[in-house]
């Protein structure tokens, strides 16, 4: 059985406020204070990060959380968005909260948003945390991965968004962790997914498949690495993992007990502890 921790309504809310920026409207919270901590969510649920926010570990960092595109109360996306789109987003979002430089930890999708970031403003990454990153098209078992996808895809093209957000909950966190989800954020985490799965199956999906990334780009960051996967995790994700270390060889590691794919709402304590050790141990290196 995963891992799981209450989350009182409360932390769910949050306190977002609205910011105009690159075109669109963002609703974020920066609470707390010490080095920033931007945290970028995947596809589907905007407020996976919601459980990291109140835990002790990171009591000393500003945590930076915000709604991307298309998600929860930020504008919708009224056509295509890039990676590199997203990843301005960020960048922008950060000049907005007067942040020079931030600790970035992408969940996801968001993984491949703090790469993206990373090498187009390495200046503003203090360190990369990558949580179950979705480099599929680099892995042995992704492109099968995905293809398995299209029944779930077609779902959403004949109007089912429910059965279709329903599907891949159950295909990418597993069964079993499905409804320990749906327990941990609350019921409007569903409805709001449903709500959203435009953004997912016509803007995000498209741009995944158009980026790219290799080697010789990993190759172009030199900021600390933190790899992260959930012992549960399902094999692309492994390997995923596995192929990271390999272009990272000082990357640090961490595996989160008890989970899956939904790692940081499931177990969030182990994935707070693991982020301070890693900060923790970057200071020393100075």
């Amino acid at each position: 059985m995963a891992a799981f921790l209450a989350v009182s309504p409360a932390v769910l809310a949050g306190d977002m406020r609205p910011v105009a920026l690159n075109g669109t409207t963002l609703e974020y919270e920066a609470p707390g204070r010490g080095e920033p901590v931007l945290l970028v969510h995947g596809s589907i649920l905007p407020d996976a990060f919601a459980p990291l926010m109140k835990e002790p570990a990171l009591a000393k960092y500003r945590l930076i959380r915000y709604h991307r595109r298309g998600y929860a109360g930020s504008a919708r996306a009224t056509g295509p968005v890039s990676i590199a789109d997203q990843a301005a987003d960020a960048r922008t979002l950060l000049e907005r909260l007067g942040v020079k430089r931030a600790h970035v930890v992408g969940h996801s999708y968001g993984a491949v948003i703090a790469l993206q970031l990373a090498l187009d403003a390495p200046g503003v990454v203090r360190s990369l945390a990558l949580l179950d990153a979705p480099l599929f098209a680099a892995v042995p078992s992704g492109p099968g991965y995905v293809e398995a996808m299209g029944p779930i895809i077609q779902m959403h093209k004949d109007g089912n968004d429910a059965a279709a957000i329903d599907a891949f909950m159950t295909r990418i966190a597993g069964p079993e962790e499905k409804p320990l989800i749906e327990r941990a954020l609350g019921p409007g985490a569903v409805k709001t997914a449903v709500a959203d799965a435009g953004t997912f199956f016509d803007v995000e999906l498209p741009a995944l498949q158009q980026w790219a990334f290799s080697r010789d780009l990993a190759g172009r960051i030199r900021q600390p690495v933190l790899t992260v996967v959930g012992a549960k995790s399902s094999p692309p994700f492994q390997e995923v993992n596995t192929l990271l270390k390999q272009w990272y060889p000082a990357a640090e590691g961490l595996v989160v007990p008890g989970t899956g794919h939904a790692l940081q709402i499931l177990n969030p304590a182990a994935v707070g502890q693991g982020l301070a050790r890693f900060y923790i141990g970057q200071r020393a290196a100075r």
